[in-house]
C-alpha cells in the first residue's frame, strides 16, 4: 500500500532547506495540505522552490536570506507551520503577521509567545491566538526554557529562534516529545537528572543537502489498528518512519496483544525506518498515562478504536493536550464512539473504554479534524451496518489518498 510521507519531517526539511546555505533537494515530499502550506509560506518569504512530482528543489538563502512577505502569511490549518515560522521570524529584521484558518485561530499561541518574549522578541497575539504579529529588528538572547508541557512544536520554535539569539539557547524537557528538529539539525542533547537538555548556538549554519522523507507513521497507525482488529486481516507497509518518539503505538498495540513485526530496518537522514507487518489478533485493554502519552498523542484517536475491540477496559489519562488540537479530540472521540454504541467514560484529561461491545454504524463527525475522520473510518470497518463520516474530506490535510487506500484494502 502507499502511505504519505511524514509531514512532521516534511515541514522541517523544507524549512531547513530554505535556511540552508545552497540548493537542497527534498525527495518524497507529500502533497498533503499542511506541508504544502509550509511551501507556500516559504515562497511568500522569498524562497525559490521548484516542484517536479514529489521532488522539490529548494534554493536556500541562509539564515539571513528571508524577505518580508509584504502582507499576512497564511498558515492555513497547520500548527507546525505557524509555530515553527514564528521562531524563525522572531529573528528577522522585518515585521511579520502570521494568520490561519478558523480552526488554527482557536489553537493556543501563548505557549510560543512566552519563551520568545523571554528571548527578547516582540510579539502580539489576538486574545492568546493567531493572528500573530512579530516585530522584527529585535536583538534576541539565548535562554534556558523548561517546557511546561511536552510539545515538539514549542521546542522547535524556541530552538529555531535560538539560531538568531546571542549565546546558547537550551530547551529542558522532562518528558520526551518528537525529536525530529534536534536529529535533523544535529543538535547537542544530554540528559541530566532524567531531563533532556537540547541546545543550539547562535549562527549554526545549515548545509545544503538531500532530504529523503520517510513514510508517515501517524498515517500508518490507522491501518495498524484496522489490521489488528479485523478478523483474518493482514497488511505490510514498507519504509515507514520508526523514530522512537513517533512509533510508540507499536509497543502499545503489542502490549494489547497485537501481532506486529518490523523488517528491513534502515536509516535515512538520521531517521530510522522499516517495513511493518501486521496480522489480526485478539487484543486486551491497557491503562496508559504519564511519559508515554506525549509520544502517542496523535495516535490516540486510532487507539481508541482499537480499545473498543479489546477485551476489558482501556483507560487513557494525562492527555489534556488533545483538547487543543484541530478539534477537542477527547470530546470528539467520546461523542463519536458513543454514537456507535461504545461504552465510554470521559475525563478532563482522557477517557476510558469498556471494550468488547459491538459497534453499530452511525453518522459520526470529523469536526474538520483529519485524524478524527480516519479514526472513525476504521471504526466503521468493524461496525454493524453503515457508518457515515461527515467532513470526511478533512483526511486530505495529512493523507490525501486515505479513502482510496482504504477502499483498495477492503476490496
Amino acid at each position: 500500500m502507499s502511505l504519505p510521507a511524514d509531514k512532521s519531517i516534511a515541514h522541517r526539511s523544507a524549512l531547513f532547506a530554505a535556511l540552508g546555505d545552497g540548493t537542497s533537494t527534498l525527495r518524497n515530499f507529500p502533497d498533503a495540505a499542511d506541508p504544502q502550506t509550509t511551501i507556500s509560506c516559504l515562497r511568500e518569504l522569498g524562497i525559490q522552490i521548484e516542484t517536479t512530482g514529489d521532488l522539490l528543489t529548494v534554493y536556500g538563502r541562509g539564515l539571513e536570506g528571508l524577505a518580508s512577505a509584504g502582507g499576512q502569511v497564511d498558515c492555513g490549518n497547520s500548527g507546525t507551520t505557524i509555530r515553527l515560522l514564528a521562531g524563525v521570524l522572531s529573528g528577522q529584521p522585518f515585521d511579520s503577521v502570521l494568520i490561519g484558518d478558523e480552526s488554527l485561530s482557536r489553537r493556543p499561541m501563548d505557549r510560543i509567545a512566552l519563551p520568545l518574549r523571554e528571548m527578547g522578541a516582540e510579539i502580539r497575539l489576538t486574545n492568546g491566538h493567531a493572528p500573530i504579529e512579530i516585530f522584527g529588528s529585535r536583538a534576541l538572547h539565548g535562554t534556558t526554557y523548561k517546557l511546561p508541557v511536552p510539545s515538539a512544536q514549542v521546542k522547535s520554535c524556541v530552538l529555531l529562534a535560538g539560531l538568531y539569539a546571542s549565546g546558547t539557547t537550551t530547551i529542558v524537557e522532562r518528558n520526551i516529545s518528537r525529536d525530529h528538529t534536534e536529529r535533523m539539525l544535529g543538535l547537542n542533547t544530554i540528559t541530566i537528572d532524567g531531563k533532556r537538555h537540547i541546545s543550539v548556538k547562535q549562527g549554526l549554519r545549515i548545509p545544503a543537502r538531500e532530504w529523503i522523507i520517510p513514510r508517515d507513521f501517524s498515517a500508518a497507525a490507522f491501518f495498524l489498528v484496522a489490521a489488528s482488529i479485523i478478523p483474518g486481516a493482514h497488511i505490510r507497509m514498507e519504509k515507514v518512519g520508526l523514530n522512537p518518539t513517533r512509533s510508540a503505538l507499536l509497543d502499545v498495540l503489542r502490549a494489547m496483544g497485537a501481532d506486529i513485526q518490523v523488517a528491513n530496518e534502515s536509516e535515512e537522514a538520521g531517521e530510522p525506518l522499516g517495513d511493518v507487518l501486521v496480522h489480526s489478533s485478539e487484543l486486551s485493554g491497557v491503562t496508559l498515562s504519564g511519559e508515554i502519552i506525549p509520544i502517542i498523542m496523535d495516535e490516540i484517536p486510532a487507539l481508541a478504536v482499537a480499545a473498543t475491540a479489546a477485551v476489558g477496559r482501556t483507560e487513557i489519562r494525562d492527555a489534556s493536550e488533545l483538547r487543543v488540537k484541530e478539534t477537542d479530540r477527547i470530546r470528539a472521540t467520546v461523542d463519536n464512539l458513543r454514537r456507535m454504541g461504545a461504552d465510554v467514560d470521559e475525563f478532563d484529561d482522557g477517557f476510558a473504554i469498556a471494550g468488547g461491545k459491538d459497534l453499530v454504524g452511525a453518522e459520526v463527525d470529523s469536526f474538520g479534524d483529519h485524524r478524527m475522520a480516519m479514526a472513525m473510518a476504521v471504526a466503521g470497518l468493524i461496525a454493524d451496518k453503515e457508518t457515515v463520516v461527515a467532513g470526511a474530506s478533512s483526511a486530505s490535510i495529512s493523507f490525501p489518498g486515505f479513502w482510496d487506500e482504504l477502499g483498495h484494502l477492503v476490496a
